[in-house]
């Protein structure tokens, strides 16, 4: 265990910073990185350690910080990455199905390191994929953005999930939902960012008649779809092709570059550092 990421989250007040940098010092680790920010009154804060103390525990250390936060009026929580330990990851799906299916099946053929507790939908289509795999799915139904948020964190709290993938989640997420999950959120966009961000990508590349296309997975920021890139896949865009066919290629793209993204963030090869996803070949 060499670092380990915390996000602090809860109303604007005087002293957050220091209470949680000095309980962080006062346990011999060492700040990395920090980024922090206040929208509508939230304080949002995340912070990656290093930790260097041989004989570091990371219960106590927890609860600790739990404490700290709770008497700031906070939520604090901290997430360790151990190389022998699997991830706990939690899917959010709404309607198209080949990237769930695609991660499901890489699961249970062993090509992913990692626990699948849940699966959360915003719709019930795609429920007959999780009971065929034996997947919990669970449908949280509310339009408004702040209701549904909630409970879905409620949820993924519930579950210990250390990470969250985004399988075509056709709904943007909130400041504050992103940051309870920094770089923890991954997603796939169905073109090569930066180009052709937010909606209908495909429809995009077809009408402006790019040569080359493809699929991008990233970190979810609070910007959306410019998060720091994780992995990309490309194919040839034949202008002959329909839309429909271009749309195929594409989600054979969006699912590689999907699992070698995930693949890598269970088995520890990431980081990222001040926006900029590096990976480690060597753990």
């Amino acid at each position: 265990m060499k670092s380990a990421d915390i996000s602090i989250i809860g109303p604007d007040r005087k002293g957050i910073v220091a209470t949680i940098t000095n309980f962080i010092f006062d346990n011999q680790c060492n700040i990395e990185e920090v980024s922090q920010n206040v929208v509508n009154g939230t304080f949002f804060m995340n912070i990656k350690i290093s930790i260097n103390k041989k004989t570091f525990d990371k219960e106590l250390f927890k609860k600790g910080l739990e404490k700290e936060g709770k008497k700031l009026g906070m939520k604090a929580r901290i997430f360790y990455d151990e190389q022998k330990q699997k991830k706990n990851m939690a899917i959010l799906v709404t309607k198209e199905d080949h990237v769930l299916i695609e991660l499901l099946e890489a699961a249970k053929k062993g090509k992913l390191n990692v626990n699948i507790p849940i699966v959360v939908g915003t719709t019930e289509i795609l429920e007959k994929i999780c009971k065929k795999h034996k997947i919990p799915f669970i449908f949280v139904k509310d339009k408004q953005q702040t209701q549904r948020e909630d409970k879905i964190l409620k949820i993924l709290d519930e579950n210990d999930i250390d990470f969250v993938v985004l399988a075509r989640y056709m709904k943007i997420l909130s400041p504050k939902f992103v940051w309870n999950y920094p770089n923890r959120i991954i997603n796939i966009h169905p073109s090569l960012l930066p180009a052709f961000p937010g909606a209908m990508a495909y429809m995009q590349a077809f009408e402006k008649g790019v040569k080359i296309s493809g699929a991008t997975s990233h970190f979810v920021t609070v910007d959306l779809d410019q998060g720091p890139i994780i992995t990309q896949e490309a194919f040839t865009l034949d202008t002959t092709k329909s839309l429909e066919e271009i749309k195929k290629a594409g989600r054979e793209c969006e699912n590689k570059a999907l699992i070698r993204a995930v693949t890598l963030f269970v088995n520890n090869k990431l980081e990222c550092r001040w926006g900029k996803v590096i990976i480690n070949k060597k753990n």
